[in-house]
């Protein structure tokens, strides 16, 4: 195996790309390559000590040994003694193969936040036995491995993986009526759940959380609206582009290294810029008050909240995007200053007024993207226009095609003016290039505030950008773990299916986080595919005895995957002990 890299010019820079490949001999006598795990863009450090790893591994593998095999027959001369087994090797059965790499890593994360202890201690067994923390370990990796409904994992999911193995339990674990009679057990240890996780990372990172994220996301139902007034399934903004769909509000804090800190679920017309005052105060009173820096996106903050911020003891430090309306009002202020450089392909202007500094920030790829967008969306509408006009419709259909273009291009009807005839079925349109000027104007352009004493530009920015991290969670939240649609009908389990996804996330931040410092082309769904490759099966062997020797095997790692083992300092276990059924058994296992 070896470094193979390739380059890419983007953005008039060149990018190198890394993966390993691994030679592989075929019929012929030829050799191919195989790619065996994409590394993505990784620094010099990261270059050599890959590099140093695939030597290491090459020189220390294991030198194939020979084996010879007898069959029992040849024994027949052997004085009978009961400590001597005799197989029949030709008979030999393979039974139940499932998969185990995936679960066997998600109870090594799961062990490595020490969510075993946390919850054996909260979670109680039944008077029946039954292990809630068990139940809710099946639900996270669930979550994490194959997301889906509760009725799949009980149907199919969980008979498919080795979960019952690793945990030393059975079925049971999977049954219906606890994995739902399970999420009602959950949300009264949400805070001390924070406050633990916050400790993890803490040792296990040295997170630090003196700057925060803070944003919101909404998560939408397949069913019908609720009677109940005071449920939090409510119509409202979908930014999932559900608007026929009720849904919940979720507001999420996270560290820019992606670490959730808390989250909170509210009703589904909750306006975002109503929700950040209590979150503050949850906050100062959870973790008491300290120098925290808060970053959030325009329509978040309003300006009572702001003016609280900065005048409560001590100030609360923030730095919030505004909307385009403030960027209008100070624009003659701003055309005068001056432009700085904040790094390369970003200037900035800075102005000071009552005790708080606005950063006007220029980037020249967001002006090449945003450009992009823009010429994409007018060059639709205006071709769509084009085909309206010379269509024969009544008046009624062609202002209903007029809605669709609308809708489906809002921002680019926004320059073009249009305009209807009131009689008949006709309509002009050309293009407003006063609206058009100023849209370029201000494309790649974001006006920041702050009252950080900080007045580097390139630091102000830097922070800025980290907001993508709570962008990135709401991602993974809804793609990897797949958190909508919500299913659930009662309000309290609709709230534990949040909170299981929110516990799925944190092993995915977990992993994620230790996959980091390795190469940023690694992701923890890549990785859990590599380890879903591994599978266990039950090796049944039937003796001359009418008994039946089981050996319970995992396949062994490929080359890619011992590497990441390697790399991320995790060792399989043992295999399995072999068991020997009673001769009566025989029967009833065969059934």
């Amino acid at each position: 195996m070896f470094l193979r890299s390739s380059s890419r010019k983007k953005d008039g820079k060149e990018h190198r790309y890394f993966s390993i490949v691994e030679n592989k001999r075929v019929a012929g006598g030829r050799v191919v390559q195989r790619h065996v795990l994409y590394l993505g863009e990784i620094n010099s450090s990261q270059e050599l000590a890959w590099r140093k790893s695939i030597e290491v591994f090459e020189d220390g593998r294991e030198q194939p040994s020979t084996l010879s095999l007898f069959p029992a027959e040849c024994f027949e001369a052997v004085t009978a003694d009961a400590s001597i087994v005799r197989v029949r090797l030709s008979e030999l059965e393979l039974w139940r193969p499932r998969q185990w790499g995936a679960s066997w890593l998600v109870v090594e994360l799961w062990q490595k936040l020490e969510l075993d202890r946390f919850w054996g201690e909260r979670l109680s067994p039944s008077r029946k036995g039954t292990r809630w923390d068990q139940v809710l370990l099946v639900l996270v990796a669930y979550r994490l491995i194959a997301p889906g409904s509760e009725w799949r994992l009980h149907r199919e999911w969980f008979g498919r993986t080795a979960l019952a193995d690793l945990l030393g339990a059975d079925f049971a674990l999977a049954e219906s009526h606890k994995l739902y009679a399970c999420h009602d057990l959950l949300l009264k240890h949400k805070q001390a759940l924070f406050d633990h996780l916050v400790g993890r990372w803490r040792d296990l990172f040295n997170a630090s959380f003196e700057v925060l994220l803070y944003d919101l996301t909404s998560t939408y139902f397949e069913s019908e609206p609720p009677q109940d007034e005071n449920d939090k399934r409510r119509f409202g903004y979908s930014r999932d582009k559900r608007r026929d769909c009720v849904q919940v509000v979720i507001a999420l804090i996270v560290t820019p290294q992606g670490f959730p800190l808390a989250y909170e679920v509210l009703a589904g017309n909750t306006l975002d810029k109503t929700t950040l005052r209590e979150f503050l105060h949850k906050i100062e009173t959870q973790y008491g008050k300290a120098e925290r820096i808060w970053l959030m996106d325009r329509g978040i903050p309003t300006e009572e909240v702001l003016q609280e911020m900065r005048h409560s003891d001590p100030p609360v430090k923030y730095l919030v995007g505004t909307p385009r309306g403030r960027l209008t009002r100070l624009e003659k202020q701003l055309v005068d200053k001056p432009w700085h450089s904040a790094r390369p392909g970003v200037k900035v202007k800075l102005l000071t007024e009552q005790g708080e500094l606005y950063v006007l920030a220029e980037s020249h790829d967001r002006i090449a993207k945003e450009r992009s967008m823009r010429r994409r969306r007018l060059k639709w509408l205006w071709a769509r226009l084009k085909q309206l006009s010379a269509m024969t419709l009544t008046r009624e259909d062609l202002l209903m095609k007029l809605g669709a273009a609308k809708q489906q291009a809002p921002s680019a009807w926004r320059l073009i003016k249009i305009e209807v005839d009131k009689q008949q079925a006709t309509f002009s349109y050309r293009l407003n290039r006063a609206k058009l000027r100023t849209a370029r104007r201000r494309e790649g352009r974001y006006l920041l505030r702050t009252n950080l004493t900080e007045s580097d530009p390139a630091k102000l920015w830097s922070l800025y950008l980290q907001l993508v991290a709570v962008e990135e969670a709401f991602k993974n939240l809804k793609g990897d773990l797949a958190v909508r649609p919500i299913f659930h009908q009662n309000e309290q389990r609709v709230e534990a299916h949040i909170f299981v996804s929110f516990l799925a996330y944190c092993l995915h931040v977990t992993l994620g986080q230790r996959l980091h410092t390795l190469a940023p082309g690694l992701t923890p769904r890549s990785v859990l595919e590599q380890f879903a490759a591994l599978q266990m099966i039950d090796v049944h062997l039937p003796t001359t005895d009418g008994r039946k020797i089981i050996l319970t095997r995992t396949t062994q790692p490929e080359p890619q995957l011992r590497l990441l083992l390697d790399k991320l300092k995790l060792q399989l276990p043992a295999q399995p002990p072999p068991k020997i059924s009673a001769a009566q058994a025989t029967s009833a296992t065969a059934l």
